[in-house]
This record gives C-alpha cells, structure tokens and sequence, in this order.
C-alpha cells in the first residue's frame, strides 16, 4: 500500500480511482463497511482504492484545545486500512487555510484535480468544506458537475446503538471494553513507549512495563484489566518476549492509590514474560475489565490482588 502524507506525494501519472473520505479514527465497524465497500467498487472498475484521512484532527484546528481522545494512531489507521484491502492511504494536513475552502474547491482542488475521482465513498452523516457547509447531497450535485459516482453509505451499529467513533470513545472512559470491541470489531488498542517508571511492581514480584502513550490518547477508566501485550515492529526475541506476537497481561490504569501518586500510568504486568522493555514501541490491548482501582492498607493485601488479578486474567483469555 503507498502512503502519501499530502497531495503533493500523488504521482503526475496518477490515474482515477475511487476514494472513501474521513477522519477514520477508531477504523471500527461503520468505517470498515464504508472502506469495504469503496475497495469492492475499485475492483469493480479496474482502479485504485484510495483512503483520504486528516492531520491533525480537525477539531484541534476548528476548536483549539478540543482534541477528542485519540482511538488509534495514523501509523494503527493505515495499518487496519490495508488489512481491508486500501491501495493508497492519504493523510491531508488539516489547516486553518484547508478549513476555509469552500465546498466546491474542496471538490475541485482536492478530489477532481488531484485524485481524479471516478466515486467517492463517504458515510451519510459526512460534511466538507468551510463550516462544514458540504453534504452528501452537496457532493452529489458536484458529482453531476465533475463527472464522478457518489455513494452515500448509512452507517451500521447494533442494538439501536450506531457503531461511531464518539460512541467508542465513551465506552472507553466508562471502561466498558466488551462494548468498545463489538463496535471496533476487535479490542481496544494503546500504543506507547516503555518508560522507567517507580519500579515498585519488580518489588513485589510482578514486575510492570510502564507504557508512555502518544497525546490525546484513549485510556479506559481507571482499574485492571485483561489483555494482550505486543512487542510493535520487527525485531529480535527480547528475553522471552518475540516482536508481533501478543502475550497475555494484567493491566492496571491509574494512579497507584496505594502509594499515594499523583501521576496516571497505564502499566502491563507481562504473564510468563522475562524481559527489559525499556525504549520498546508497544501495543496493549484491553479485553476485559477486571476490577477498580483502590488503595490497600497493605502491602500484602495488595500483593493477594495483584495475585487475583493474574489469575483471572489468565482465565478470560485462555477461554
């Protein structure tokens, strides 16, 4: 898959093809139908499939300061946008001066000149251009004009709940990780860096990985959870630890109440894991919440749950 990081990267012999627009953070289930269907319609008529995403999130430059918490990375998003069969993943710099265009430069500068749009393939709910003034009906009528298909996908959800971004992101913060995957299609991710942290789990015998994420990050509520731990990127075998391939954890969010800190971390205790992590790019994925974070009144108690906390992590996802 080519990854271009703006519309200057799109090659002078660039033919037409067909493109999905959004900012696709999350790349859950609605997004997924929406990029499905845009790949079948390029297999459909011989041309490339192309995903168009923004940078930053453009409420940070609508609303400065109003950077909704981020569900995947770029580097996540076109990664999931391959996996569902995208030839080209574009990411346009979202500007003040980006933000000004009218609906009909929007379509013209963008999708017409530079893309050459022969469908475009957006979500019923999508608007462009300044004040976001553009909608399905706008792009249409621009479609008519410019010679280009236009399909206007409703988006899906369950149980009277439409699968979107907004809604994952709150089943997040309540920590609810069973219904962030059933819209996501898949657990709820946390990239980061491993960090030195207070080293007081390798004290008490369950020593942790402490994982810096990237700004703006979603992190789930406070408590301990089940989930997945992956070594990100090629590489070496760290210790007993192999890159790509995901071990079972017990992660704890929160503050350490017990020992009276301040600072939110998220911290991976690895099960059957011997390694140095440190300055490793990592991915923790939630599965389950577990329990609360609270304080203990001692150290022993809080060895017992830490001790609880694995065992029962290794029950949800042996089963």
């Amino acid at each position: 898959m080519q990854r271009w990081r703006s519309l200057e990267e799109v090659p002078a012999d660039w033919g037409r093809c067909v493109l999905t627009i959004g900012v696709f953070d999350g790349v859950h289930r609605g997004h997924a139908q929406l990029i499905s269907r845009a790949v079948k319609a390029a297999a459909a008529r011989g041309v490339p499939a192309a995903l168009m995403t923004f940078d930053p999130h453009p409420m940070e430059v609508v609303r400065p300061g109003s950077h909704p918490a981020q569900l995947t990375t770029l580097t996540r998003r076109a990664e999931l946008a391959e996996e569902l069969g995208v030839d080209v993943f574009c990411v346009i710099p979202f500007t003040h001066d980006f933000m000004k265009l009218t609906p009909g430069r929007y379509v013209h500068d963008l999708l017409v000149e530079r893309m050459h749009v022969a469908e475009v393939v957006i979500g019923d709910n999508f608007t462009f251009g300044k004040k976001a003034a553009g909608t399905v009906a706008t792009m249409r009528e621009l479609g008519e004009r410019f010679g280009f298909e236009v399909d206007g996908v409703k988006l899906v959800g369950e149980h009277a709940v439409t699968f979107s971004s907004t809604y994952i992101r709150a089943c997040v913060d309540a920590g609810d990780m069973a219904a962030a995957a059933e819209a996501l299609g898949r657990p709820h991710r946390v990239e980061g860096v491993v960090v030195h942290g207070d080293g007081r789990g390798r004290q008490l015998g369950f020593p942790t990985a402490n994982v810096a994420p990237p700004m703006h990050a979603a992190i789930p509520a406070d408590g301990v959870y089940a989930g997945w731990f992956t070594v990100l990127g090629p590489g070496p075998t760290i210790g007993t630890v192999t890159p790509g391939e995901r071990a079972m954890a017990a992660i704890s969010v929160g503050t350490n109440p017990t020992f009276s800190g301040r600072s939110r971390t998220v911290e991976a205790y690895v099960l059957d894991g011997n390694a140095d992590l440190y300055g490793q790019h990592v991915a923790v994925d939630f599965v389950e919440h577990l329990r609360g974070m609270r304080k203990f009144e001692t150290l022993d108690a809080l060895v017992e749950a830490m001790g609880r906390d694995v065992d029962l992590t290794r029950k949800v996802l042996g089963s």
